[in-house]
């Protein structure tokens, strides 16, 4: 990549993490932009998290080097996670306080006056659609309120960057959806985001850039788009057979198809055109039981970058 540091917000070269002998983050090179909505996808164990919980300044470096806010964590840890929000994969809200109270107590570690804390927090729970919640406890609020909350949490020191770890894990469409609405918002004013997710349809919806992690490193970057004409096509043609075994395919729709792969109940072609591609397999005397045309998604890339395997 050829961002230099005197412009990206995050600046990592040669960024490691061991933890003994094992590396969870190996040489990773990365630049985020300001006001920029980076990813990192990749499956269990690929060095997402550790990445971020370096770039939180929340785990040491091991070596490499790493700029955040133009800060070196290794020395100036304080003061990056004074200026970042961070929304962690699993609500850490206190319980025994209200709505309003959550966010009024945690800034006050920041060391904003309570008039202060009052006021941003009223604004962020209009901001996030809780402000009818603001007295309630936070137990019986759903698992969509809380999520929200939680961000609203992240926004009331009025940070330039957030890290969202996995931001809607566990939600509902509908809160999905309401979770989406408020971070595009944050972004078209101003704020950075920096997210982990498994859901590929979030990660085109809210990124501009992403990274493709396996096995601790890097395997691919790009927009969601430039990754998915990269390494997919704009088609993918699903076939389903009655028996689930492959008919020979040798020589059918061959200038059509620029990808197969097999998969234990159904074969998938990459093309250009789904139609035409089933329409010539049709013509050449091949009967699925069912066949699906769609075009090629984020999902594509990710399982041709990192495999269909299981990881536990």
């Amino acid at each position: 990549m050829s961002t230099t540091s005197t412009t990206s917000l995050i600046h990592a070269r040669g960024l490691t993490k061991r933890f003994g002998t094992f590396t969870a983050v190996d040489a990773v090179d990365l630049d985020v932009q300001p006001g920029e909505a980076f990813g990192f996808l990749g499956p269990n164990g690929a060095g997402k998290t550790s990445t971020m919980r370096m770039i939180g300044c929340i785990s040491p470096i091991t070596e490499g080097t790493l700029d955040v806010l133009g800060l070196d964590p290794r020395s100036e840890g304080s003061a990056i996670r004074r200026r970042l929000g961070v929304v962690p994969q699993a609500d850490t809200l206190d319980m025994e306080l209200t709505v309003m109270e959550n966010l009024v107590i945690y800034g006050r570690y920041f060391d904003l006056s309570y008039g202060e804390c009052r006021r941003r927090a009223e604004e962020l729970l209009e901001f996030v659609q809780l402000t009818e919640k603001s007295d309630s406890q936070v137990e019986p609020l759903s698992g969509g309120m809380k999520r929200r909350l939680t961000i609203a949490r992240s926004l009331i020191n009025e940070p330039e960057m957030i890290l969202l770890d996995e931001p809607t894990t566990g939600l509902d469409p509908q809160a999905r959806h309401m979770v989406w609405e408020r971070l595009y918002q944050l972004k078209q004013q101003g704020v950075t985001l920096i997210l982990t997710t498994h859901y590929m349809d979030e990660a085109e919806q809210l990124c501009d850039r992403l990274v493709v992690m396996d096995k601790a490193r890097i395997v691919a970057e790009g927009s969601p788009r430039a990754l998915i004409d990269e390494y997919a096509s704009r088609e993918v043609l699903e076939l389903r057979f009655e028996d689930l075994r492959t008919p020979d395919l040798t020589g059918k729709g061959k200038d059509l198809i620029q990808r197969s792969e097999q998969l234990p109940d159904r074969i998938l072609l990459y093309t250009d055109s789904g139609e035409a591609l089933a329409e010539t397999l049709y013509e050449e005397g091949l009967r699925p039981v069912s066949q699906l045309v769609r075009r090629s998604s984020l999902e594509d890339v990710f399982l041709r970058l990192t495999g269909r395997r299981l990881i536990e």
